[in-house]
């Protein structure tokens, strides 16, 4: 049995009794979609051999990353949507803040290895086999990954170290900022460190992203190829879209922190954080890579053509 010093209240959102089902059903709606989308994306490419290629490698690390990052905070936040009594223990928001910083740093990681991936075949693309291949990709992936373990499980160590004064998490998720103010120790290290862990990532991220786009761009604007700035704007664009709205709800939460007067609006930009890219990635993506289109179009036509 759980003691009491074991045991979190969390805050939650302050809902209206009329807009309880609507919001859970909504929540259920853009977890069921993700899920769906997400795992036919992970098992089409698992399938298929012909999709076996670096570029859905990455793929398959978007989707594993959403899956697990999203897992791991709309449950629980749905449940906590249907109960006035909103409890938690230590451990289970230790794991939900780990996971939960490991998704966003990851996601930034891949995001910039998908644009160097988009760099190569826009602007190399009789040399992207050799430098793309499938044990690059793995490698990439595997760096991407401990990289924000690493960086990650330093962070929480951190904050589990402290010891605890209070047992109301001022939020509807555990994240680590909300850790550590449940603690009246001094938490100038956890700040001086989740203020070198956010520049770190937001600089490699922003950086390797910027750096990758202008050359595309500078590539485009020399060679003036028709085909090759429509190939370009078609792969680029939607890529660039998700990373700002990942970017800019990251921002946000990380801002609002600082801003107690707002908690709604944090809590409503970390949940967007989350659900927003997971559910548009498979489909933009999707969509938008002709192997994977053209094999989602040929089961589709396998299922509607009569036998």
């Amino acid at each position: 049995m759980q003691s009491m010093s074991d045991i979190l209240e969390i805050q939650g959102f302050d809902i209206s009794p009329k807009f309880i089902y609507p919001l859970f059903f909504l929540l259920l709606f853009v977890y069921f979609s993700l899920l769906f989308s997400n795992i036919a994306v992970l098992v089409l490419i698992i399938t298929e051999k012909s999709l076996h290629q670096p570029m859905y490698i990455l793929f398959c690390n978007l989707s594993v990353n959403d899956l697990i990052g999203n897992t791991v905070l709309l449950p629980q936040l749905m449940a906590h949507v249907l109960s006035t009594e909103r409890f938690i223990t230590y451990s289970q928001c230790v794991v939900q803040a780990f996971y939960s910083h490991t998704f966003g740093s990851a996601s930034h990681m891949i995001l910039v290895i998908m644009a160097f991936d988009r760099y190569v075949a826009i602007c190399h693309p009789l040399r992207y086999s050799s430098i793309m291949t499938s044990r690059t990709v793995v490698v990439l992936s595997v760096i991407a990954w401990g990289v924000s373990l690493v960086l990650v499980s330093i962070l929480i160590g951190l904050t589990v170290r402290l010891s605890r004064c209070r047992s109301f998490v001022q939020n509807a998720y555990c994240d680590n900022a909300s850790l550590f103010k449940l603690s009246c120790d001094d938490v100038s290290i956890n700040n001086i460190y989740g203020l070198f862990f956010t520049v770190l990532l937001f600089s490699f991220s922003i950086g390797g992203i910027a750096v990758t786009y202008f050359r595309i761009a500078v590539v485009c604007w020399i060679k003036k190829n028709k085909e090759l700035n429509n190939k370009a704007l078609q792969t680029c664009a939607s890529h660039l879209v998700l990373y700002l709205i990942m970017l800019w709800s990251g921002f946000l939460t990380i801002i609002l922190h600082r801003f107690p007067k707002y908690p709604d609006l944090r809590k409503i930009a970390y949940i967007l954080f989350h659900v927003v890219p997971a559910n548009l990635n498979p489909i933009i993506y999707g969509m938008q890579t002709k192997s994977l289109r053209d094999k989602i179009d040929q089961i589709l036509q396998r299922k509607v053509t009569p036998r």
